[in-house]
């Protein structure tokens, strides 16, 4: 039997991947600018790849406005979204089958633990490992073996649940068997490394992850 579960946070837990999109979207819509979402979407889940967000725009305006008017959109998009189907209920079963529960995440702890504060989930977590606790982000596999060690567990112990290419694969390195929950923004991609690919967490029970993972 697994001992652990280690959850992604973002795009998993909570979509706070899909409202940066759709903050991007509705400003330049606001502002009559056309864009492309699929731009975005090979941005979700890595770290310090360099893309001009305001190329539609011209080159004298003020980016550090726009900077601010995106953080405010973004902000007031994210905090409204609720956990992602089937998130609370799969915590709840794992909490109560004594199971250790972790996140390895490639955002700040100040992000991730914001908001799970927000949203009443923080209780729920053992040891949350983020991206500033590593040397580098996925898809290194160092936020995952940083989670199993402050967890205490082999990655034979456990499961990682993952809704992106660079986090299933992060956790395929770390030796982790991978579930794969993709949300709107990841759904299109292909996921090699998954031992069981969900359409959302509301598929996914301790007695199923047992036979698909064990």
């Amino acid at each position: 039997m697994r001992r652990a579960l280690i959850f992604d946070f973002d795009g998993l837990l909570v979509d706070t991947e899909t409202v940066l999109i759709d903050a991007w979207v509705q400003m330049h819509k606001d502002d009559g600018l056309a864009c492309d979402r699929g731009t975005l979407h090979y941005i979700v889940g890595h770290t310090g790849i360099e893309h001009d967000y305001w190329a539609a725009y011209a080159p004298e305006i003020d980016r550090r406005g726009l900077e601010s008017r995106y953080r405010d959109t973004a902000r007031k998009l994210t905090l409204a979204a609720p956990p992602l189907p089937g998130a609370l209920a799969l915590l709840k079963a794992a909490r109560a089958a004594n199971l250790k529960i972790g996140i390895a995440s490639n955002s700040s702890h100040a992000h991730v633990e914001g908001h799970l504060e927000h949203r009443g989930m923080r209780g729920y977590f053992d040891f949350i490992t983020c991206r500033e606790d590593v040397a580098v982000g996925k898809p290194g596999p160092d936020v995952y073996l940083a989670a199993l060690r402050g967890l205490g567990i082999e990655a034979s112990e456990a499961v990682a649940f993952e809704d992106s290419v660079p986090g299933h694969v992060a956790a395929h390195r770390a030796g982790l068997r991978v579930v794969v929950a993709p949300n709107p923004s990841t759904a299109h991609f292909k996921f090699p490394h998954a031992h069981w690919q969900v359409a959302s967490l509301t598929e996914v029970t301790l007695a199923e992850l047992e036979k698909r993972c064990g």
